[in-house]
């Protein structure tokens, strides 16, 4: 019988041991681009925001910070995704996108790396382009992360160490192996396990979902199979520990496998009311996606993102440079939840 214990996230540690240095962009940025087209800051401002995929909880909730900041700001600002986490779908919303010349492009890639080049047209069309969950993208002005993602991945293993007792078998799940952040959390995560808890092991290399919890559920039911002794599963796409919970309900396995990793409340709850899933840990993607369109509206309009700058938005009220990077800021903005505390959320 496993040990469920309600860990404090430890935001302040987290932003202390990860978010170092400064430094700004703006005006075009120091990786160049579109940034700082004055011409288009006079009046309101068309931005779209390309997200993994639509149709989804996280992105739905996405929307809700799209639309508030379109209402709140008076610019033109709208959402947009694929039917499914294809980067091919992704590339090309944008590509029919630069013809229509928005003062700013935002995305959620679903691979940095796949996504690249359209974004450099853009860029070159004096397009300014925000990222979030992307750190380490090249042609973007800005990214924008809520935290410090390997520091994200190791507290959600330190949570997961402790439900699984500091011993047993586990997998990770991610939405997909292009999709950076993920692959950061459960490296993250990775190195917090064996450095912290040597008697677990990962069982599997990092398993893609899809971003579909249909896939995260069947994939889950084959790993129960595969692996009787499993104990712990850590999900990264919003859908991933949906998707295992059911599995793990199913096969009446709830007081025996621990299941944690990224959701919202609303696609989580009535699994941590059972039990079938212990703890969430998430950032809102409404403030996320008003983040992402703040700093655009900076930037078109020639203004410097930078060490402390304020966004007036929750999380994300003194933005960090994070350590390595040229244009990759943090905000503060992790939250966890379980069933305790998951009353105290309405999305």
């Amino acid at each position: 019988m496993r040990r469920k214990v309600a860990t404090g996230f430890g935001i302040a540690a987290v932003a202390a041991l990860a978010l170092t240095g400064c430094g700004q962009v703006g005006g075009g940025g120091s990786a160049g681009g579109g940034g700082g087209n004055s011409d288009k800051g006079d009046g309101p401002l068309t931005m779209v925001t390309v997200v993994k995929v639509s149709g989804v909880g996280w992105f739905d909730r996405m929307e809700v910070g799209v639309n508030e900041y379109a209402q709140e700001s008076g610019n033109d600002a709208r959402q947009e995704g694929a039917d499914d986490a294809s980067p091919e779908k992704q590339i090309q919303i944008i590509q029919d996108l630069i013809p229509q010349a928005p003062a700013a492009i935002t995305v959620v890639p679903n691979s940095p790396e796949a996504l690249e080049s359209v974004l450099g047209q853009a860029r070159d069309q004096g397009i300014v382009v925000v990222a979030h969950e992307a750190a380490g993208i090249k042609n973007a002005d800005v990214d924008i992360e809520a935290f410090d993602n390997e520091s994200y991945g190791a507290q959600i293993m330190d949570n997961l160490g402790e439900c699984m007792s500091g011993e047993g078998e586990y997998v990770q799940f991610v939405g997909g192996l292009t999709a950076k952040t993920h692959m950061d959390w459960v490296g993250g995560a990775y190195d917090k396990q064996q450095a912290e808890f040597p008697k677990m092991k990962r069982v599997e290399d990092p398993v893609e979902s899809k971003e579909d919890e249909n896939v995260a559920y069947q994939r889950t039911k084959e790993l129960i199979a595969k692996h009787p002794n499993l104990k712990g599963i850590q999900g990264s796409a919003g859908t991933d520990v949906a998707g295992a919970a059911r599995a793990v309900q199913e096969a009446g396995l709830a007081d025996q496998v621990c299941v944690m990793g990224t959701s919202i409340p609303s696609v989580a709850k009535k699994y941590l009311g059972d039990g079938s899933i212990d703890k969430i840990f998430f950032w809102d993607p409404a403030m996320a996606g008003k983040a992402q369109l703040k700093i655009a509206e900076m930037l078109v309009k020639g203004e410097k993102v930078e060490e402390g700058t304020d966004l007036g938005i929750k999380g994300y009220d003194s933005l960090k440079k994070l350590e390595g990077f040229d244009n990759v800021f943090v905000g503060d903005a992790a939250v966890i939840v379980d069933k305790n505390n998951v009353d105290e959320y309405d999305f």
